[in-house]
Parts: structure tokens; sequence; C-alpha cells
């Protein structure tokens, strides 16, 4: 039985894992092959307004940690827009603040002269666009030249109890897709030639081992049932659109504080 899943909480020994609790979320950070992944963990991000900014205050910290102090950024907000459980990374992108035009004239004006300069895409899908994310991103790079990239992508858990509860960063960056069984080409430093930081939050579960674990292993005759015809089915949660669009905001208001910290959340969401 093959559990795919995208957090390294569930792919580690639970003894490596230094675990802390601050404003109500509990934040683990795994160190693994010399990259470090955080996870934060609250009730659920959709019973979450966040009215506070607690959550989103949180993400920015621990995003700060991840990226070089200084240098400019690529942010890519990966999936498919047009269906909800892997819009995350589109609409994230929509919340980022691209600043990389704000030069000369313009930012004696605006009196934003001090920000860091950061781009945003959104490269689709393949099945979209004939062409894979890689590919767009790696021509990015080369053309713009930051100095890293941040990538946002939904993900897959092991665990039903960890959908729209849980936000990942790490410095590993990211195989979109990986999670439920359609892995395109890697996007990190090895592929890119800069640091990549990933972000995500865990949209589905693999329906196989849902039912695996609802049946406590028992699967012999099933395997039709959970995948007729031999097609994967993923299971996501019934207030997906929720957890998406208020995940969509607290990792969006995250890097844009994560990256300009001299900006307040209320100035963002004033420019946005």
């Amino acid at each position: 039985m093959i559990f795919r899943t995208d957090l390294a909480l569930e792919n580690t020994d639970p003894e490596r894992h230094i675990v802390r609790e601050e404003k109500g979320c509990k934040i683990t950070n795994i160190e693994e092959g010399g990259n470090t992944y955080v996870t934060l963990e609250v009730k659920s991000i959709s019973d979450r307004i966040d009215s506070d900014n607690s959550l989103l205050t949180l993400t920015a910290q621990e995003l700060s940690k991840l990226v070089p102090e200084k240098g400019s950024a690529l942010v890519a907000g990966l999936g498919n827009r047009d269906i909800t459980p892997d819009a995350l990374g589109p609409l994230v992108a929509e919340r980022v603040m691209a600043t990389r035009h704000i030069r000369g004239e313009l930012a004696r004006v605006t009196g934003l002269g001090d920000l860091r300069p950061v781009s945003v895409v959104s490269p689709g899908v393949l099945g979209s666009t004939g062409i894979e994310a890689f590919e767009l991103l790696k021509a990015l790079v080369k053309e713009l030249k930051p100095d890293f990239v941040i990538a946002i992508d939904a993900l897959a858990a092991r665990s039903p109890s960890r959908l729209g509860c849980t936000i990942q960063l790490c410095s590993a960056g990211i195989s979109p897709g990986a999670g439920v069984g359609n892995s395109r080409p890697r996007i990190d430093q090895s592929t890119l030639g800069v640091p990549v930081i990933s972000m995500g939050i865990p949209t589905v579960v693999d329906a196989a081992t849902l039912a695996y674990d609802l049946l406590d292993g028992d699967m012999d005759g099933k395997e039709e049932k959970i995948a007729p015809r031999g097609a994967q089915m993923m299971v996501t949660p019934r207030e997906i659109d929720l957890i998406i669009s208020r995940g969509a905001r607290v990792l969006g208001m995250g890097i844009n504080v994560a990256l300009n910290p001299s900006m307040t959340i209320a100035d963002f969401e004033d420019l946005t």
C-alpha cells in the first residue's frame, strides 16, 4: 500500500520533531537531508477567520527564517485555479504584492522606494498551457535573475485530520502533483539554480489511503470499489472553498510581510 503525502510531518520519525506551541498554534520543525521543514497546525483554517492575524503573523515569522535577508524574489502560485482543491497557489499569487517595477520616480512619489523587489507569476498547468510550470519558471529565473523563488501549491496529506488544518513551509523546493500521483518536474535549487522555498496547505487525501484506515487495513477484494476502472480518486473536505480562500489570505499576506516587513498587513491589504 502506497501512502501518498507531501507532508514531512507524516514522513519522518516523530522523535526527530521539535515541537512548540505559540498563540494556539502547534509549530513543528524538522531537519531532513540538509533542509528545514516547518509545519503550523491549527484546529481548522475554515473555522478560523484569524481576525487578530495571529496565524498570518506566525506564518510570516517562520517564512522569514527560511528566505534570504536581502535580494529579489520570484513568487510562483502553482496549480489550477479552475479546480477548487488545486486553486491555492494562483489565489495566493493574487494576494502577493509585486514590487519589482516600483523604482525611480514611481518609488519616490509613492514612498515605496525601500521595498524588496518581488515578481509574481501563476504559471498554470500543463493541460491548459502546454508548458510545464518548471519550464516557465526556469525561463523566468534565467531572465529576471531573482535571488530566490517562493513556490506555493496545494498539498496531499496521509491523514484526513490534517486537511485544511496544516501549513507547511520548507527549504527543499517542491515536486508539483507528487502527492496525488501526478508528479511533474521538480522545482528546487538543483533545477532552477536558486534557492526554492515552498509553501502549501493539504487539501486532498488519497481515497485508497482513507479506505485503508477505515477498514483497518483489510483491503482484500475492495480495490475495484476504491478505484473503479483503475481510476484513482482523491477526497477533499466539504468546506474546501473556505479553506482555499482563507488559506490564500494567510499565505499571501504572510509572504508580503515576510519579504517586506517595513509595511503592515493593513498597508498590503490597501494596496493588493
